[in-house]
């Protein structure tokens, strides 16, 4: 009589916490629930919370989306993070220290965190990579980052679209990758921490400059002039911090950045266009329903740059604008300002 061959099981499913019940972590935790993963979010609106676990809706920010049945919701971030194989943050940059550094002896001995934060840390200048490990204590290998022309609006919907997963471990991206790889999300791996921060960091300050612009009246060659530069800023500070040059012309470099520069889901654009429209930045905020992140960002990538000796002159712009007073239809020429040269420099 043949022996019965062993069948291997289908190996368990993912854990995975996301912290942040806003509009991308709720759409990324959609993500890993498709594809595959069991998820709980974590949000501090009870109410929200509440809709996830009742309704599988979250109508404040991702409206008309039913959420899969795989994710739950708690407020407590300690309960969403115990067990969990990945521990996705998606909380505003610039509170992401104190969120985080609460849940430093909660996390598991293998667990990877995966930020999905994009900006630069205001008094420190540094990169939202570099604070999730500082205020978890985890090492460079358990850390990755995800970012790429990634709107959550269109992704809630399951709009195809490719994404960028960054780590200095190969393994821990790969890891990632499978975790949120389906049918429409397509990931990408990079060992390019560096850029691919950088990329999501400063693309929306590039971003708020062109919905400043529109905002003012100016058309689609200013629109592209300043999106061309704006890269070359952000490669400019990359390669001044050590990042691979053949980052920015990817999916997040010149991806992120068209998809923020050109989309009315992007709020840093809408933004933008209501400060070029005339609003303070207050009712801008408040028009838009929530800061952007390229608004605090501005001046960290600011301080960045002149800490290094790099010339970025849309970003210096965009922070006089926003933050020093200067009068938007003073802008224009500003975002230029650089001597004349090669384009290549």
């Amino acid at each position: 009589m043949t022996a019965d061959r062993h069948v291997p099981l289908d190996p368990a499913p993912l854990r995975a916490a996301v912290l942040g019940a806003g509009s991308w972590g709720t759409t990324f935790a959609i993500v890993l629930a498709d594809a595959g993963c069991d998820v709980t979010l974590w949000g501090r609106d009870e109410k929200v919370v509440r809709e996830v676990v009742e309704q599988h809706r979250n109508e404040r920010y991702v409206p008309g989306v039913e959420l899969p049945t795989t994710i739950t919701a708690t407020t407590d971030p300690r309960e969403a993070v115990a067990d969990a194989d990945l521990v996705v943050v998606a909380v505003p940059s610039q509170s992401a220290r104190t969120t985080l550094e609460p849940l430093r002896d909660a996390i598991g001995p293998d667990a990877v965190a995966v930020s999905l934060m994009k900006g630069v840390e205001l008094g420190t200048d540094r990169r939202m990579s570099q604070v999730v490990a500082e205020s978890l204590g985890l090492p460079d290998e358990r850390i990755a980052v995800v970012s790429g022309p990634n709107l959550a609006r269109e992704i809630a919907h399951r709009q195809p679209t490719a994404t960028v997963v960054a780590s200095t471990s190969d393994a821990t991206a790969q890891l990632v990758a499978r975790a949120c790889a389906s049918s429409y999300f397509r990931p990408y791996t990079n060992l390019d921490v560096v850029g691919v921060e950088l990329c999501g960091a400063v693309k929306n300050v590039i971003a708020l400059a062109v919905g400043i612009s529109q905002g003012r009246g100016l058309g689609f060659n200013t629109m592209a002039t300043v999106i061309t530069r704006g890269l070359v800023e952000i490669t400019r500070l990359g390669v001044a911090l050590g990042a691979d040059p053949e980052t920015f012309p990817g999916l997040a470099g010149m991806g992120d950045l068209m998809a923020t520069c050109a989309s009315p889901d992007s709020r840093n654009h809408t933004l933008g266009g209501h400060i070029g429209r005339g609003m303070t930045l207050e009712e801008a905020v408040a028009a838009t329903g929530g800061t952007a992140e390229g608004v605090k960002s501005s001046r960290s990538v600011l301080e960045l740059a002149e800490s290094l000796g790099v010339e970025m002159p849309i970003t210096h712009a965009v922070v006089r604008v926003l933050h020093e007073g200067l009068p938007v239809d003073e802008l224009a020429p500003l975002l230029l300002a650089r001597p004349h040269k090669a384009e290549g420099v």
